[in-house]
């Protein structure tokens, strides 16, 4: 996608956190969308219709700092149900 330089970084790390999320807590197919319009979004969804919950992990837990990561990179994010289950999506603002 053209117009993009300069948020690799930050995108490969919401797109692994989201997705290691869907791996951990759906049984079924995993679907990554990314979507160029005023920003980039990227959109994870599975079969699992649990709303994604943001916390704040304490210094010796080894989970809980997905949803925080997401947060602190992405300009906004937030979730939808969807028949399946649920898409959970981050948005970058556009360099």
């Amino acid at each position: 996608m053209r117009g993009l330089e300069g948020l690799q970084g930050d995108t490969e790390l919401i797109v692994s956190e989201l997705v290691s999320n869907a791996v951990r807590h759906s049984t079924g197919p995993i679907k990554v969308r990314p979507i160029q319009h005023q920003a980039l979004t990227c959109e994870v969804s599975d079969n699992d219709a649990f709303p994604p919950r943001l916390r704040r992990a304490r210094a010796a837990e080894e989970n809980g700092r997905g949803l925080f990561l997401v947060s602190r990179l992405s300009s906004r994010w937030g979730y939808r149900l969807i028949p399946e289950g649920k898409a959970v999506w981050a948005e970058q603002k556009l360099p």
